[in-house]
């Protein structure tokens, strides 16, 4: 059934460089149990908060510190999503400039990332306006084999831990092992142009590899 979803993936243009503030589709829990993809804006706001922000960096959430944080704790509870993508970007620093890196599956397969979302509406029934749903993806210590590129690195999930981990019957807490610096799928890291740099760029110009591939072997 998940991968079902991942071939309804919410319509649109071809977007090759989501920025954070921008609308993804997100896999996620509904109240009645079912699982649904929903676009969501990337940059949790929490649902106490007084207004949308961008004051403080809310798109990803250390997994070691999520649980005990005001912003995360509560969505760390209660709702836990997965984010799937066909690649993500890291910046390398070589020779004292950021080289950004296009990490994929080597087979091209999506990677499921896992996160949080939130849900916040005006204070004060501000007429007929919507919930802003937004989510967070979740971080680790990158593994030995990701740290040639960055520090840290997503969370990654296979089919089976994505499901556990949209489970909401399941704690938080006994998912916990998930947070390890593992690589479930052998990946490609892509050095590509600083054309990714302006998040104004979204063609294809985005992808196009420019020199040698970095393979990352996966780990279990």
């Amino acid at each position: 059934m998940l991968l079902e979803f991942l071939n309804e993936i919410y319509p649109g243009e071809d977007n090759f460089n989501a920025a954070p503030t921008e609308s993804i589709p997100v896999l996620h829990t509904n109240d009645s149990g079912e699982v649904q993809i929903t676009p969501m804006r990337w940059w949790l706001t929490p649902s106490w908060a007084r207004e949308p922000s961008t004051q403080y960096s809310m798109f990803n959430a250390k997994s070691e510190t999520a649980g005990s944080s005001p912003a995360f704790r509560g969505p760390y509870a209660n709702r836990r999503c997965v984010v799937p993508v066909s690649g993500f970007y890291e910046w390398c620093r070589q020779q004292g400039q950021k080289v950004p890196y296009l990490i994929q599956g080597q087979q091209e397969q999506p990677l499921l990332l896992a996160g949080l979302w939130d849900s916040w509406s005006p204070r004060g029934g501000a007429g007929e306006v919507a919930s802003l749903l937004s989510f967070t993806l979740l971080t680790t210590a990158a593994h030995e084999e990701m740290q040639a590129i960055h520090h840290r690195q997503p969370i990654f999930l296979t089919v089976e831990q994505a499901k556990s981990w949209l489970d909401m019957s399941i704690p938080t807490v006994q998912l916990e092992p998930l947070f390890a610096s593992k690589l479930p799928v052998p990946l490609n890291g892509n050095p590509v142009s600083t054309w990714v740099n302006s998040a104004r760029n979204k063609d294809a110009r985005c992808y196009q590899v420019i020199g040698p591939v970095l393979q990352i072997q996966a780990t279990h």
